[in-house]
């Protein structure tokens, strides 16, 4: 049956023909997948190839020197402004959701995402300060549409008894993985041999590709016709949109007027976002703790989620860091030789995406063959802390014991590093998705995405703080204290096993 015919028959949807409908399980033209898999993984790749490629380069571009084409901040600074342009990041993402799902579609919402996104990589390929501010604010606008609602058209190309939807979410985040080693060895080439613009431009150009691959494949994709899921009523869509135009106009007017009478300024706004980042979690759990709508066995459940969701934060918090202090501790303090081979420090990061393409398999392989034996899914979250946390711990023993700040370190310090944090990464990525959309109330079911992102946010934003002191401690005290507290949430987990196994059901 050809996509077209399919298009034009009368479906289960009352013969609307918007194509919300998912294709038939007869669609196996991708590796025993749908055809639409394809286009929405190798928009994913390009996607993550352009944000982690421009991120693993970031913090190194702030804190260049303007003579070497940066911006002159010190350390610690640029490591908190990268921090606070991610939580700006997943901030938006949680109302890129609900624009998808009551004004512009999955399909409409992805697209515009991306063309923001190129838009400001474009922008920041442009050298001057300004265009790199500009650049940013596009890119978070665009990601914040674009990321919460890719995995949902995903989850649209299968019906849910479809037994080749697991697999295919493990081909969609294995796209991630690949875009995210790819990335960085590009961009990072780029900027150390060309000039950092050179290296934002290359991320611009993986995103146009993406969109390319994206609109050409739009004809395999459920949900195409631009129809939002749950729209909102005429009267309600323009008074929406009115509050929303007259909001953005009257914050950026109330941010020039602050900024110019010198009372906005950039580390203010970077406290203002981890302000915001704390709030947001807080409200949002209080109104599903209070709401009439949520039954009290839903709310019993929501317990253990408050745990899971601080358990992520406290991972993500040391996951961020791989793009931030971590690329300026390679920058000034690891060897760029392998085997005789240079490689600009930037490398390191692709590091985190290949151990994760190549762990991601292995991990599920054993819990296939463990299968009811293996742990119980707070504790897969709780070992991946316990790693993230690890992971830093071992940076204590290269950065200790020297007179001054000159030391090099051997490469594999930090490779080693990467390794415990990509394992750590895939234990509890998965796990947490899981247990996010099962312990969700069902009346917030469509807007469980929206609370894995705020614990993202949250963890940026403590870091946009944190990362502060990077300048003002010694390194074997900050990756010690900030590992150590990471293994001892860890641990806090796992010891509150049994009470999750009691009150996470049906999670297993």
């Amino acid at each position: 049956m050809s996509r077209t015919e399919i298009d034009n028959e009368e479906s289960d949807d009352g013969g609307r023909g918007d194509g919300t409908q998912p294709p038939p399980e007869d669609d196996r033209a991708f590796l025993g997948h749908p055809r639409g898999l394809l286009a929405l993984s190798g928009l994913e790749v390009w996607e993550r190839f352009s944000f982690l490629g421009m991120q693993a380069i970031l913090v190194l571009y702030f804190a260049a020197s303007v003579a070497d084409g940066g911006l002159g901040m010190d350390p610690g600074n640029a490591a908190s402004v990268s921090a606070a342009y991610g939580t700006l990041v997943y901030l938006v993402s949680v109302a890129g959701g609900w624009l998808a799902d009551r004004i512009l579609g999955s399909y409409r919402a992805v697209l515009w995402g991306g063309v923001l996104i190129a838009c400001g990589h474009y922008s920041m390929a442009v050298p001057t300060a300004a265009m790199t501010w500009v650049g940013l604010g596009l890119i978070s606008a665009g990601t914040g549409l674009l990321k919460p609602n890719v995995a949902t058209m995903v989850g649209k190309l299968y019906r849910t008894d479809d037994e080749r939807r697991d697999a295919g979410f493990a081909l969609y985040y294995m796209a991630i993985n690949i875009g995210a080693f790819a990335g960085p060895l590009i961009t990072g080439w780029l900027a150390d041999h060309k000039g950092y613009h050179w290296g934002f431009s290359a991320a611009a150009i993986g995103m146009t590709f993406g969109l390319v691959q994206y609109v050409a494949g739009r004809r395999h994709l459920a949900g195409k016709r631009h129809a939002a899921e749950f729209p909102l009523a005429p009267d309600a869509l323009r008074r929406a949109v009115l509050y929303m135009i007259a909001g953005a106009v009257a914050a950026a007017a109330l941010g020039g007027i602050l900024a110019a009478a010198g009372w906005l300024t950039l580390g203010r706004f970077v406290d203002l976002l981890t302000l915001v980042s704390v709030i947001a979690p807080v409200v949002y759990f209080w109104v599903m703790f209070a709401s009439p709508r949520v039954t009290a066995e839903e709310r019993g459940r929501l317990k253990p989620y408050v745990v899971l969701f601080l358990a992520s934060v406290a991972f993500n918090f040391i996951l961020f860091q791989a793009y931030s202090t971590m690329m300026l501790l390679a920058q000034s303090n690891a060897r760029t030789t392998i085997l005789g081979f240079d490689f600009p420090p930037s490398w390191y990061a692709s590091a985190l995406g290949a151990f994760e393409v190549a762990l991601a398999p292995v991990v599920a392989a054993v819990w296939a063959r463990m299968g009811p034996r293996q742990p119980h899914a707070s504790n897969k979250i709780a070992l991946g802390v316990i790693l993230g946390g690890l992971s830093f711990l071992l940076m204590v023993l290269p950065t200790s014991g020297h007179a001054d700040d000159t030391y090099e370190m051997a490469a594999w310090w930090i490779v080693g590093s990467y390794l415990l944090l990509g394992l750590g990464d895939v234990l509890l990525e998965t796990s947490g998705m899981s247990a996010t959309s099962k312990l969700a109330p069902k009346a917030f079911s469509s807007q469980t995405m929206s609370l894995w992102f705020l614990s993202l946010a949250l963890a940026n934003g403590i870091q946009a703080q944190t990362v502060k002191l990077y300048d003002d401690v010694s390194k074997p005290a900050y990756f010690g204290v900030n590992g150590a507290i990471a293994v001892a949430v860890g641990l806090a987990v796992m010891a509150l096993a049994p009470w999750l196994r009691r009150t996470m059901h049906p999670v297993r």
